[in-house]
C-alpha cells in the first residue's frame, strides 16, 4: 500500500501599514505569480486627503488590495493580501482580514505614526502580527529594540528589519509570522481573524 501524497496548506497573510511604506513592493518582490495590484493614478483630487510629503515622487496609491502567493515548501502556500494604506480605505480592513492567520505591519522609521493605527486594529482582534522594519535604500535607522520601544510593542512581537524589494528578507519575514502565528495557536490564543 503506497502512502498518500497530502495536500498542500494554504494560508492567508496580510500586509498593512501606512501609505506608501512599501506593501505593494513587498508583495511582489516575494510572489511567485505575477501580482494583482490595485494601483490608481494620484490625481489633484487626493490634494489635501493624501498627505504625500513623505514619499517623494509617488504617483499611484492601492486603491483596494495587492495579491500575491508564495509557496513556502511543498506542504505551505502563502496567499498575500496587502491593505490600502490610506485611512479612507480602511473601512476594507476587515473584509481583507477575514480568515488570515496573521499580518505583517511594515513600518518606515521616518514615519513611525503611520503604523500605530495598523497595530491597533490586529492588537484589538488579536490577531498574531510581526513589525517589518523596511530598510529603505538598504539602511538601517534605528535599531530594532529603539523602533520597538517607540512603538511600545510587546516584547512578544516579533520586530526585524527587511527590504520590502528583496525576496529572501520578505520571505524571512513571512516564515517568522506563520512561526508566531503557530505558536500562538499551540497557546490556545486563536490564531485567526473572526
Amino acid at each position: 500500500m503506497s502512502a498518500r501524497a497530502s495536500s498542500p496548506q494554504s494560508v492567508k497573510i496580510v500586509i498593512a501599514g501606512g501609505f506608501g511604506v512599501g506593501k505593494t513592493t513587498m508583495v511582489g518582490a516575494v510572489s511567485e505569480i505575477m501580482p494583482l495590484t490595485t494601483e490608481a493614478a494620484l490625481t489633484s483630487a487626493s490634494v489635501g486627503v493624501d498627505d504625500t510629503s513623505h514619499v517623494a515622487g509617488k504617483t499611484t496609491t492601492t486603491v483596494a488590495m495587492d495579491f500575491g502567493r508564495i509557496t513556502l515548501d511543498r506542504d505551505l502556500i502563502l496567499y498575500l493580501f496587502g491593505t490600502p494604506g490610506q485611512d479612507r480605505f480602511w473601512f476594507m480592513w476587515d473584509d481583507l482580514v477575514r480568515g488570515a492567520i496573521g499580518a505583517v505591519v511594515l513600518v518606515d522609521s521616518h514615519r513611525l505614526g503611520d503604523c500605530f493605527a495598523a497595530i491597533d486594529y490586529f492588537e484589538q482582534r488579536q490577531i498574531p502580527f510581526v513589525v517589518a522594519i523596511n530598510c529603505f535604500e538598504g539602511m538601517a535607522l534605528h535599531e530594532v529594540d529603539d523602533v520597538r520601544e517607540a512603538l511600545a510593542v510587546n516584547p512578544r512581537i516579533p520586530a526585524i528589519r527587511c527590504d520590502a524589494r528583496d525576496a529572501a528578507s520578505v520571505r524571512t519575514v513571512l516564515i517568522r509570522l506563520v512561526e508566531q502565528a503557530l505558536a500562538r495557536l499551540k497557546g490556545g490564543a486563536g490564531a485567526t481573524a473572526r
